[in-house]
């Protein structure tokens, strides 16, 4: 049964939710898997520094793939509005399939690498080898969000944790063989995620795959049925995260141009890994939004005042008390300068932490409503006020090394927030009015 035919409790909520969290912690243990894997290399500095440089370019290149997770639990209701979004789904697929082969075969990885990014000639060498196999990644990451929205809209979220436990496990050994054998090239850490990403792409695919067959061949309610209604709907998501994804780039550059720049890169990527372990989590707000707000708000409002300010109250809890200090030193490994400087800028994340799962549970009513284009909006103001800001803060404050990061962040989110409210009441008053009856001058209807 859907969501919309199961009786739902605050209960159900925290069922459906919690399996969610679980995925997304499990996703970043599988990143400590890989770069464990390659520290243990004789040469770990240059083999990690490959890798990264390529992930880094995966960070953008993925983003189509995965966005088929929400397109598909918002929009699939029956057969052929799944297969509607399959048939765009797979055209991306396979355009993510030519870049990578452009990146992996031919002299653009190495202008990219080399040029774009910047990376030395043996860094820029050892990412396009990586992209050997990481040209694939994106394609079994799409099929995994495809089936899974499915597998979403059905209520079946613990799939997503057994699927995150075959990939680590999967991983794990597959890394065990990789250092029985010897780690001598950054290719192999992608190796590692590809293959992963295949055996979960395969549990999601085995149980969205029979969900999907169970969907009737024609809901009356289902608007969708053609690609083209898919894209009204997946065009607005792609542009914005296309958009967002390049400011954690432009914020190391202008960070690294402060008083201590290497300081301000450092803490700053400690504090916001930290803060995105913590919000792990937290990062599925929106589904339970989109899932059930329609039919039960009052119950979601519910639900978002028990936990929204969860994510803050750990954040408040390390960064504000000796534990942080402890965490940073006996568990990451960060001392002195560096130590004070990545708390610093972990105190400055707290209105990002306190602010998301509002945001969140917003986009989460939004997409339910398939107006994407006022996420777009919203969105694009989130870049424009953090890079304002970074630029502003660089200028007026070069001392405050990775605090200055975590300020211009959360000030983006927070000018997010208030213009994707705005423009929703505002599309909400704009739907009222278009329904009042239109009276005449005499007060009859027409």
């Amino acid at each position: 049964m859907s969501a919309l035919e199961e009786r739902v409790t605050l209960k159900r909520l925290f069922f459906f939710f919690i399996p969610l969290g679980l995925s997304a912690l499990l996703i970043n243990l599988s990143h400590v898997v890989i770069n464990g894997t390659l520290a243990r290399a004789a040469n770990p500095e240059f083999i990690l520094a490959g890798y990264a440089t390529a992930m880094s370019l995966l960070t953008v290149t993925e983003r189509p793939a995965v966005l088929f997770r929400e397109t598909c639990s918002a929009l699939v209701r029956d057969r052929l509005s799944f297969a509607a979004i399959r048939r765009v789904a797979f055209i991306v697929f396979g355009g993510s399939l030519v870049f990578g082969g452009l990146i992996a075969y031919t002299p653009v990885g190495r202008w990219v690498f080399g040029g774009a990014y910047g990376a030395d000639a043996d860094t820029a060498d050892a990412a396009v080898d990586v992209y050997h196999a990481l040209m694939f990644l994106s394609v079994f990451s799409g099929i995994r969000c495809l089936y899974q929205g499915v597998i979403i809209y059905k209520m079946r979220t613990k799939w997503l944790t057994v699927g995150m436990v075959f990939r680590l496990g999967a991983m794990i050994a597959l890394s065990q063989y990789m250092l029985h054998v010897g780690v001598t090239n950054s290719r192999q850490g992608a190796v590692i995620f590809v293959f992963g990403m295949i055996v979960e792409a395969a549990v999601s695919w085995l149980e969205g795959h029979k969900l999907a067959r169970e969907l009737p061949e024609r809901d009356p309610d289902c608007d969708v049925a053609r690609p083209g209604q898919v894209l009204k709907f997946y065009n607005p998501l792609l542009f914005s995260s296309l958009i967002i994804v390049w400011v954690p780039p432009i914020l190391n550059a202008l960070l690294g141009h402060t008083d201590r720049g290497t300081l301000a890169i450092a803490s700053f990527s400690v504090a916001g890994s930290f803060m995105n372990l913590v919000l792990g989590f937290f990062n599925y707000f929106h589904q339970i939004a989109l899932q059930f707000y329609r039919t039960h708000p009052l119950l979601v409002r519910k639900f978002v005042l028990l936990m929204a300010f969860v994510p803050g109250g750990l954040i408040a809890c390390i960064a504000f008390t000796p534990a942080g200090p402890w965490i940073f030193v006996h568990l990451i490994g960060v001392e002195d300068r560096l130590l004070d400087a990545s708390i610093n800028a972990l105190r400055a994340y707290l209105p990002y932490v306190l602010i998301f799962p509002w945001l969140d549970s917003l986009n989460g009513i939004i997409l339910s409503r398939g107006q994407t284009k006022l996420m777009f909006g919203s969105q694009t103001s989130n870049a424009l006020i953090t890079i304002v800001l970074i630029v502003t803060l660089t200028l007026a404050l070069p001392q405050w090394a990775g605090t200055l990061g975590s300020l211009a962040q959360s000030g983006g989110i927070a000018a997010e927030l208030a213009l994707l409210y705005w423009l929703f009441r505002r599309s909400r008053r704009m739907e009222r009015m278009t329904r009042l009856p239109n009276l005449n001058a005499e007060g009859i209807e027409r």
